[in-house]
């Protein structure tokens, strides 16, 4: 008699594995929520950046948009990216070198007092009868000039608020609270825009900073773990060299500027609306689309730490951001251009994530402000061209031709790049040795 089928049916289930259920799927893919648990300086840096980019997106559509309807020219608009480029140039770098010199709280408050005076300068000068076209163009130098000191100070200190294996849910958190702000401002903004005045934007933006600051004084101290110098040229240039030296830093930097230099439509939104669709108070639609994507992304993206090969997980979502782009284009609606931009928004939040893990990982502490600021320059000078390079383009062909070209041009170039750079496409966080080094010093530390 066979004995074959003799085992009882318990104990032939005993190796199976037990069925997943719905809410154990969405536990591992929603996002980490164990910094905002476990670090109070991290709560309000969360918090700062949230209402500091609320406001910062209000202004966001009302600088572009009052600049059209005063000129009517697309490449009036582009132009703010010009003026704004020597600043961010100047002193991101030099931010960067000043945050890995001086208390970086401190840093971020200050500039965040100088950013709300030249806010309030647009303010005063949008409720004049006439307002001056040369006055926002002087104020957007002197806004950029203070937000690049400050930016590099806010995101070399995060990686000290929390542990080293928090980075990655940090990053995604911090994400949250950007998309959080940038979400609701643009739609605050349209509505101001439409209804109230483009006045009261630049009002809430001022709040918005007074807010942010005041988190920032709560906060604690970080002194510097090593003595440290003043800023510096020599400084600054021991940065670049170290930047340009890794080919995964230069990776992460060059697929961004690639994506934002020949994809980012932003600024042809008021022509969109106004031109093509006739629907400009869906103007704040457009500005938050991409937005709802990537939020939605970052709410979902526990699935990203369990992901190490970071570099080709930045360059495949790099690439599907420029085809959604290209397809948002083409679309006959101005909400299915909307569902496209949703798309785009939530795979360069994908990119973006990863690259923050990779800088967060891997840069050490006496070089992250200057490593900052270079990083700010990579995904600051890529917009601000694009601006121009849309603008003249949708003047010389039309709206939708420049929103299609440079979505489609974006996933030749991010290819390229990967294609160049393949050192960065086998990255991998467990091996690569700057990973490994810097969560040794990090455990020996006991940071966070």
């Amino acid at each position: 008699m066979s004995t074959q089928n003799s085992v009882a049916p318990d104990e032939d289930r005993m190796g199976e594995s037990p069925p997943v259920t719905w809410r154990e799927r969405l536990r591992a893919v929603r996002v980490d929520l164990t910094p905002l648990r476990t670090s109070r300086d991290f709560r309000l840096l969360f918090w700062a950046g949230t209402v500091f980019y609320f406001g910062a997106m209000v202004s966001y559509v009302a600088i572009p948009y009052q600049i059209y309807t005063l000129t009517g020219s697309n490449l009036a608009v582009g132009a703010i990216g010009l003026v704004e480029l020597a600043p961010i140039i100047v002193f991101g770098l030099y931010g960067g070198a000043l945050a890995d010199h001086v208390d970086r709280r401190k840093l971020l408050i200050w500039t965040g007092v100088g950013q709300s005076l030249v806010t309030g300068v647009l303010a005063v000068n949008a409720f004049l009868a006439d307002p001056h076209v040369w006055l926002i163009f002087v104020a957007a130098f002197f806004l950029a000039a203070t937000s690049s000191l400050q930016r590099p100070s806010r995101e070399a200190l995060m990686p000290r608020t929390v542990t080293h294996a928090e980075l990655p849910a940090a990053n995604a958190l911090s994400s949250l609270g950007m998309q959080l702000g940038v979400l609701v401002g643009p739609a605050v903004g349209g509505l101001l825009v439409a209804y109230v005045g483009i006045g009261w934007c630049f009002v809430i933006d001022i709040a918005g900073l007074a807010v942010a600051s005041l988190l920032y004084v709560a906060m604690g101290t970080y002194t510097h773990r090593e003595e440290t110098t003043p800023p510096s040229l020599s400084g600054i240039r021991d940065g670049l060299s170290y930047a340009f030296s890794r080919r995964d830093l230069l990776g992460t930097y060059l697929v961004d500027i690639a994506a934002m230099l020949l994809a980012i439509p932003v600024v042809l939104f008021p022509a969109l609306v106004e031109e093509v669709f006739e629907r400009p108070e869906l103007l704040g639609l457009l500005y938050s689309a991409e937005t709802v994507g990537a939020l939605l992304a970052t709410a979902l993206s526990g699935w990203t730490a369990r992901i190490h090969h970071h570099g080709r997980a930045i360059v495949l979502a790099a690439a599907v951001y420029g085809a959604m782009i290209g397809l948002a284009g083409l679309m006959p609606s101005i909400w299915l251009v909307g569902v496209f931009l949703a798309f785009a928004g939530a795979a360069d939040m994908i990119s973006a994530i990863f690259r923050g893990t990779v800088w967060s990982q891997t840069i050490p502490e006496a070089m992250r402000g200057r490593l900052a600021g270079i990083e700010m320059l990579s995904y600051s000078l890529g917009p601000l061209g694009g601006q121009v390079r849309a603008g003249v383009t949708a003047d010389l062909w039309s709206v939708r031709g420049a929103i299609s070209s440079g979505g489609f041009a974006c996933v030749a170039g991010v290819g390229l790049t990967a294609l160049w750079l393949r050192d960065f496409w086998r990255y991998d966080a467990r091996t690569d040795e700057h990973a490994v080094a810097e969560r040794a010093v990090r455990e020996a530390a006991g940071e966070g």
